[in-house]
């Protein structure tokens, strides 16, 4: 499609646009150009974002996840020792991971509760094997903040928590100690109990406001607002169809100013679309979200099929933009 002349970009990246949506809790929503668009509400939109661990956020980013869990989703028990994890990940940044994931908790819907010191005792060791070898920035997926910090002491250098600091009121101050970027979830609910009837008024509007004042109180707490990463949670207390809601919109997340993570891989929305009961088998349908994410401006996905989707981006980015 032609970019119009006085079409801005998104987020400073590869994506552009001269229109907004305008969306309001009765339902109305309108399109209007952004001649008729706040100054500032554009400059959310479309103001570069900061590093992140050393990597511009102007192309898209591949996270690749390194569960060192007995118990997650789709790789529980594959990598959760060292002989098996630090081999993947190597193999990852050689299939093109700009970011590597570690958990050692795993939060599918009904998983219990790790303790901090089997969760420290799964990762820190992991993360000081990858180090050794390899300067990769390395994002630590954890509530806790003890385990944080034995993580940043081992030589990972961003966090991820999917409870946003609900979970340990400890993380926000840790994060601002460390000064490291933090990706902050919305999640409805705990792993153990998320999935049981999740209910929302407007599914989009309701993370988008969640993540604005987690935003804002990360910001308060010293915390820079470059250094904050946001992720609307797909799947973390949310049906099938409150996930496709949070997709088809996941552009309005600009507005907050961060950069997005989207984390879709191999979720159980993905099998029940595409017919993939297996969480192995459903590679595919997570590159084909993935890909219309970043048709959206999302600059990080964390994915578990690093050299398909690395591959599917380079093919999408010089079809879209003549850039391999």
């Amino acid at each position: 499609m032609h970019r119009p002349k006085n079409a801005l970009s998104v987020a400073g990246g590869w994506a552009w646009f001269s229109q907004v949506e305008i969306i309001e809790r009765s339902g109305r929503v309108d399109l209007v150009p952004i001649s008729e668009v706040a100054p500032e509400i554009l400059d959310h939109i479309s103001s570069a974002r900061g590093q992140v661990a050393g990597l511009e956020m102007n192309i898209p980013r591949i996270m690749g996840i390194l569960n060192v869990t007995p118990d997650s989703f789709s790789d529980g028990g594959n990598f959760d020792e060292a002989a098996k994890s630090v081999p993947h990940a190597l193999q990852m940044i050689s299939d093109g991971a700009d970011i590597l994931d570690i958990g050692g908790e795993s939060t599918r819907p009904g998983a219990q509760e790790v303790t901090i010191a089997d969760e420290i005792a799964r990762t820190a060791p992991i993360v000081s094997a990858i180090r050794e070898t390899s300067d990769v920035p390395i994002s630590i997926d954890t509530r806790k903040s003890k385990v944080a910090i034995s993580a940043i002491e081992a030589g990972a250098n961003m966090m991820n928590d999917v409870s946003a600091f609900e979970f340990d009121p400890d993380m926000q101050l840790t994060v601002a100690k460390a000064k490291v970027p933090v990706c902050l979830m919305h999640a409805q609910g705990s792993p153990e109990t998320m999935q049981e009837n999740p209910n929302y008024d407007a599914v989009l509007l309701d993370v988008y406001d969640y993540l604005q004042g987690k935003v804002d109180a990360a910001v308060s707490a010293g915390i820079p607002h470059s250094q904050i990463i946001v992720d609307p949670g797909v799947g973390f207390g949310k049906t099938l169809e409150h996930n496709l809601s949070l997709l088809r919109g996941i552009s309005l997340f600009h507005s907050l100013g961060c950069a997005i993570l989207l984390g879709v891989s191999r979720k159980r929305f993905i099998g029940t679309i595409g017919s993939a009961p297996v969480a192995s088998d459903r590679m595919a349908g997570s590159v084909a979200v993935a890909m219309a994410a970043v048709s959206q401006g999302v600059q990080i996905l964390r994915v578990h099929d690093v050299a398909e989707t690395r591959q599917a981006l380079s093919l999408h980015q010089a079809v879209t933009t003549g850039q391999g």
